[in-house]
């Protein structure tokens, strides 16, 4: 079997429209991990993507017959846009049906190719199911963009470009794994020539239909996919590639979101472009192993498989990578509801910086606050953190890992306060840098108690507070004094329809 595969590798004509990637040296992470971790840049690729080299090499074994009525393919983006642009460059009239949770770059790219798009269905699977259809009907010739041998050989060139590059020591390389095309062909590659040589498999643990099939040893079908690395949300492992990777790949790793999300991180901090999250699988992977075996000076390469990212996803990940690379806590902190309490509670904080801080008035003997804070995996853990605050006295409950609170409850603290009387609420800005909460609470004072209060550092010069102060009516004439003395811009918001109709 890999001798079949290794042949049809060096046969394939992919440099047709690929372009042999360059191997990249992380060094930053490197040091940081204590081995050296290198990238095989398949974003770099015309279409941004590994896909275009089995699509194409798929593409040039077809007979002129087939070639003249058409192909079709169901895909995530990628193979889609590598098979647009082989079918351009062929000639070729190339249908492509893509899960509607297809990123909108992804879809644009394909139909500037020239290729037919159409939307149907959540999932890859789905899309697959359909596209079948359209064989029957309109006698396409289906392009997998996967499961078939000839596809499999042109992602296998990857391996074949490694090993020519790279021949000095090398103990693993972590590749991403959806339907298993990739990992396939570079399995098969490696195995054959460099045996010595590990090749692990990276999948999302929400998606994880390899690691699933390798331990019933048979392609299970999973109920459910998740969706953020949409390139790689496969239900279920090809049978050719699992034909493969049964015998040859040899491990699977899962990581979550957020360590996907730290993930591209890392990978802009070395190289300044950002990956889609299928594409930063192999760093993730890499950052799990070396946790999980303790090794050291080891040479690891992850192929960074695509760059096909929607731009409004990236909002997303810069607040998930924080948690991912463990440098954030997000904790639910209960203190006494009096004046001052907040300049406490950011007094035990000491100089540790504050990403989000969210309360609403509830109770009148207790303060519930839903608050950031930025941590460091190894000087300054998150359950040092949490033992040190509760040493202090404050009820903590750690849900950085809680789900709910970090997609939801973290949006929603608040809501109408029926107990609150003589609130007014004010909008500041104050320049961002490390101590600016701190330094904005102690200038605010303790005269007033504070009934609502929201911050989120979002990266920007300027730091934005909303906070509700209970002034009782004859006291409103010393507001402005107060104020005007903390130095910061402010606006009164009091009488704003949005604070009124859901926080009034």
């Amino acid at each position: 079997m890999l001798e079949s595969y290794v042949k049809k590798i060096l046969c394939s004509p992919v440099y047709d429209v690929a372009v042999e990637t360059p191997i990249h040296a992380a060094p930053f992470l490197s040091e940081r991990l204590g081995n050296t971790v290198l990238l095989k840049r398949e974003d770099l690729q015309p279409v941004f993507s590994f896909k275009i080299r089995g699509a194409y090499n798929k593409l040039s074994q077809l007979t002129d017959e087939q070639r003249a009525k058409g192909v079709v393919a169901a895909s995530a983006g990628n193979h889609a846009q590598g098979l647009a642009y082989g079918a351009r460059h062929l000639g070729v009239k190339a249908t492509i049906v893509m899960p509607r949770t297809t990123p909108e770059i992804k879809v644009k790219a394909v139909r500037a190719w020239g290729a037919k798009v159409i939307l149907h269905g959540d999932a890859f699977d789905e899309a697959l199911a359909y596209s079948r259809k359209l064989i029957e009907e309109k006698g396409y010739t289906y392009i997998h963009p996967f499961d078939d041998p000839d596809t499999i050989a042109g992602q296998g060139t990857v391996a074949m470009e490694i090993l020519r590059q790279h021949q000095g020591p090398l103990d693993a390389i972590f590749v991403p794994v959806g339907g298993g095309g990739l990992v396939a062909g570079i399995a098969a590659y490696v195995k054959y020539l460099r045996p010595d040589i590990k090749v692990i498999g990276v999948e999302p643990t929400e998606a994880a239909c390899l690691q699933a099939a390798m331990a019933a040893d048979d392609r299970v079908v999973l109920d459910q996919v998740g969706l953020f690395a949409d390139g790689v949300a496969v239900a279920q492992i090809g049978e050719h590639t699992f034909e493969v990777c049964r015998h040859y790949v040899d491990e699977v790793i899962t990581v979550s979101t957020d360590e996907m999300c730290a993930a591209i991180k890392d990978i802009y901090d070395d190289t300044r472009s950002i990956c889609e999250p299928a594409g930063c699988l192999g760093v993730a992977g890499i950052k799990k192993y070396v946790e999980r075996e303790g090794c050291e000076g080891k040479v690891f390469i992850a192929i960074d498989s695509g760059a096909n990212v929607n731009f409004d996803r990236l909002r997303h990940i810069a607040e998930r990578a924080e948690i991912g690379e463990k440098r954030e806590a997000v904790l639910a902190v209960t203190i006494p509801e009096r004046p001052g309490s907040f300049k406490a509670f950011c007094e035990a904080l000491g100089k540790r910086s504050i990403t989000e801080f969210n309360y609403r008035f509830y109770d009148r003997a207790e303060a519930h606050i839903f608050v950031g804070v930025k941590t460091h995996p190894e000087m300054d853990p998150r359950d040092a953190l949490v033992a040190s605050l509760r040493d202090l006295g404050f009820p903590v409950l750690d849900m950085t890992d809680n789900e709910l609170a970090k997609l939801h409850i973290r949006h929603l603290v608040g809501g109408h306060a029926d107990n609150v009387n003589d609130e007014v609420i004010y909008r500041f800005e104050f320049p961002e840098r490390p101590g600016a909460l701190f330094n904005f609470l102690r200038n605010l004072g303790g005269r007033w108690n504070i009934s609502m209060f929201h911050y989120r550092n979002h990266g920007a010069a300027y730091g934005r507070v909303v906070v509700g102060l209970q002034v009782p009516v004859d006291e409103r004439h010393l507001i402005a004094e107060a104020l005007d003395s903390i130095g910061y811009p402010y606006w009164d918001e009091s009488d704003n329809p949005a604070y009124q109709l859901f926080l009034g």
